[in-house]
């Protein structure tokens, strides 16, 4: 009965062990780092001296191979990236576990470059989503005497189940964000051809009337040179604007620091009275920091050139477990429901920004009534 409940507990501290492990890669969005946090953690929960993580590629070599227990140098020295053979084509063939007590003796055993530490004990698993081997792991050189037992083949498998899940989750997240780029890029083309070539196209014919008013009637003349000049102004302050959109946020200061000087920098540029508030307590990762910060430049955007505000408050505080940030102006105001079929105000950008942080964004507004934009990020 003792040994039963031993075993039990062991089991129960494994279990433990595979759901921290999971959950330290469901953190990180980019694929290369959960590859890397995955190889580490597997490392880690089977106490092996060397871990490694391979995704194929249509080559016959592999698209990403992440290491842990070898030094940059050691790496430098075993050469480029392996390609799908020996052990490796064999796992990739047969997507089932291999466990061997000395993988030197396995007659798939070769190509292994001369720099490459010596392997002995071998433990691999499959990397699935479905019917498909997304990628391969294995461990190799247990600290422990004796090998990979059984019980470990179980726990890896177990991992690597939870892995692919946060693997494909990644690979997600990088998806919305490249189509939030392309959305972001395609907002701004639109902002250049609405704003700023109409611009430039009025000035054009307002020259050569100028032009062709010149020897008959000067005064009229000046009249459109004086148009001339203001078109041009105009030009000027709409291209200033979109390319102030295009510039990275900069947040070596602190979101704080950053978005409050960004308020100031607005407030200056148009004739809005922009004002913005903040707690000072509010801590946050680099990349909810972003987040905030966009989410914040899209709300002013949309409040000063297409809702013509006139007052704009931007607001930045904390609760127990999050941050809310809200922007809130005295504009046109606009259908929300409308404008969500067709995003003109970028409304899906801001919500994918908001969801890719496990956020949520809000908009009120009615015709006429302002807008009111409130973002949530989790602490």
């Amino acid at each position: 009965m003792s040994t039963h409940c031993g075993a039990c507990a062991d089991r129960g501290v494994a279990l433990h062990a595979v759901s921290a492990a999971v959950l330290a890669v469901t953190r990180h969005l980019s694929v290369h780092e959960v590859f890397q946090v995955i190889v580490r953690a597997a490392a880690q929960l089977l106490d092996a001296r060397y871990a490694a993580l391979g995704v194929p590629d249509d080559e016959g070599s592999f698209a990403e191979f992440v290491v842990e227990g070898v030094s940059d140098e050691e790496w430098d020295a075993i050469g480029p990236l392996p390609r799908q053979h020996g052990m490796l084509a064999v796992m990739l063939r047969e997507p089932r576990a291999h466990r061997l007590a000395d993988i030197r003796k396995e007659p798939d055993f070769d190509g292994w470059p001369t720099a490459h530490p010596i392997l002995k004990d071998f433990l691999g698993v499959p990397i699935r989503d479905g019917d498909q081997t997304v990628g391969i792991i294995f461990l190799a050189n247990k600290r422990t005497p004796g090998g990979f037992t059984e019980d470990d083949e179980e726990l890896l498998t177990l991992f690597a189940a939870h892995a692919a899940m946060a693997l494909t989750n990644a690979r997600l997240h990088e998806r919305a964000r490249e189509l939030t780029v392309v959305e972001e890029r395609n907002r701004l083309a639109r902002e250049l051809h609405d704003a700023v070539a109409q611009k430039l196209f009025s000035l054009r014919l307002t020259a050569r009337a100028a032009a062709a008013l010149a020897e008959h009637d000067p005064v009229r003349t000046i009249a459109e040179l004086e148009q001339v000049e203001r078109l041009a102004g105009e030009a000027l302050a709409e291209l200033r604007a979109v390319i102030f959109e295009l510039r990275p946020a900069d947040l070596a200061d602190g979101l704080l620091a950053s978005l409050r000087k960004h308020v100031e920098v607005l407030d200056r540029a148009y004739g809005a009275e922009l004002t913005f508030s903040a707690d000072q307590s509010i801590a946050l990762t680099g990349e909810r920091e972003a987040v905030v910060f966009r989410v914040a430049q899209e709300a002013l955007y949309n409040a000063l050139r297409h809702a013509r505000a006139t007052r704009i408050a931007v607001t930045l505080s904390a609760s127990v477990h999050h941050v809310i940030l809200e922007v809130q102006d005295d504009g046109g105001g606009f259908d929300a429901a409308a404008e969500s079929g067709r995003d003109g105000l970028g409304l899906t950008s801001m919500r994918d920004r908001a969801m890719s942080v496990g956020g949520s964004l809000t908009i009120g507004s009615g015709p006429g009534g302002g807008a009111l934009v409130r973002l949530e990020v989790p602490l």
